[in-house]
């Protein structure tokens, strides 16, 4: 019984060795792209309006109750501790509830973190557009009959884009604004 499990055992190494072996065709995944959005001051932007600026890309919505407020005061704490050079750096907080964030609605929930972060909605298919060129997901958790009872579900990843659009880096939600800006003061000091 022991020799058969062994005889067995080994099979499968070999196996899993010829399969590790096998070179499988390359995909390159890019994070970030083209979109189309409604700032809150009500203009239409595109990710080619931002060139030059780094961005700190951050999807979520005003009616969330935990992280995106939480993540929104650490992307201002960052702003605060990157002292002028912030003035290279433009967070977008992109909402995935275009139904109850309107462009008011986006403009004093962002101001009211600070006014640095611009606050960016637009129609549904606006929006998952720019969801999938980020690999963004979200998608409504209802928790009522009510129409405005749901809550969204989402990523909580931010998006650090360089000069020209690229992804560079990501921070987890809970990254602090201190750690935040750190990094950022580093990666930009890199790419000067």
């Amino acid at each position: 019984m022991q020799r058969d499990a062994l005889k067995m055992l080994a099979i499968v190494v070999v196996a899993l060795l010829a399969l590790s072996q096998q070179r499988l065709p390359a995909t390159k995944v890019t994070i970030g792209g083209p979109f189309t959005l409604t700032a809150s001051d009500g203009t239409t932007v595109s990710d080619a309006t931002y060139r030059g600026k780094w961005l700190l890309v951050f999807f979520g919505y005003t009616s969330c109750p935990n992280i995106c407020p939480t993540t929104l005061l650490g992307i201002a704490d960052a702003l605060k501790q990157l002292g002028s050079d912030a003035s290279q750096l433009q967070p977008l907080f992109i909402s995935i509830d275009p139904d109850r964030d309107t462009p008011d609605v986006m403009a004093a929930y962002v101001r009211s973190f600070d006014p640095r972060i611009i606050g960016l909605t637009g129609s549904e298919s606006q929006i998952a557009g720019a969801a999938k060129e980020y690999g963004a997901y979200y998608t409504p958790h209802r928790t009522g009959p009510g129409p405005n009872d749901y809550v969204m579900d989402h990523s909580t990843y931010l998006y650090l884009m360089d000069r020209n659009g690229q992804f560079v880096r990501g921070f987890d939600a809970d990254t602090s604004g201190s750690m935040i800006a750190d990094k950022l003061r580093e990666t930009m000091a890199r790419f000067r």
